[in-house]
């Protein structure tokens, strides 16, 4: 599932219904939460869309600029669960790639696609948003659409090392990724542990 966050999904929802160009599944709207899933058949990627959004309040002023932001489907009770991001703080999703179909090889006609229904700002054949990247590979045969590759980014040296050292000794680390499921992750350096310059 590919969730997304923008502005008024509400708004984004009746227009693709009325445009007759994408078929909703599941949706939720309750108090400032607005949550609407889509078939992903006929969206290229083979990646369930799921567009979000959150009315700004006093208690999440920017949602969209906001890393630790409120999250309806953490729960009510903020204060229980943003410790648990925090702790995870270090790790950032920088882009992911999805394999088109066997015989599709138009990629840039999948972010096309993507922009036209989701509103993601494009640049040939990769979607940018606010926090990460989407991009899209020829489909091959023997080989599903869906998920091909995930990059996560890790700030800290020593904690990078310690992932990497818990992926080998799973046995799910080599070539310089993590393999599990057959989705490949990739894992760079995107900082510096406390205490260390960034020059």
């Amino acid at each position: 599932m590919a969730i997304m966050q923008t502005e008024d999904a509400k708004k984004r929802r009746e227009y693709l219904e009325k445009q007759g160009l994408a078929k909703v599944i599941f949706k939720h709207d309750h108090g400032d939460v607005v949550c609407t899933q889509y078939h992903p058949k006929g969206v290229k990627g083979g990646m369930m869309p799921e567009l979000d959004s959150h009315t700004p309040g006093p208690d999440n002023a920017a949602p969209l600029r906001t890393r630790f932001s409120p999250w309806h489907a953490c729960g009510s009770d903020y204060q229980a669960y943003r410790s648990g991001m925090q702790r995870a703080g270090h790790l950032g999703l920088v882009g992911c790639v999805l394999r088109l179909q066997p015989g599709d090889a138009d990629h840039e006609a999948a972010a096309r696609q993507w922009e036209e229904l989701f509103g993601v700002a494009r640049s040939r054949d990769l979607l940018a948003f606010t926090n990460a990247r989407l991009g899209f590979v020829p489909g091959r045969e023997g080989q599903p659409e869906g998920l091909a590759s995930i990059t996560v980014g890790v700030s800290g040296r020593d904690k990078l090392d310690a992932i990497v050292d818990r992926a080998r000794a799973a046995g799910v680390w080599a070539e310089g990724r993590i393999t599990m499921c057959g989705v490949n992750w990739h894992l760079i350096s995107t900082g510096y542990g406390a205490g260390k310059g960034m020059l």
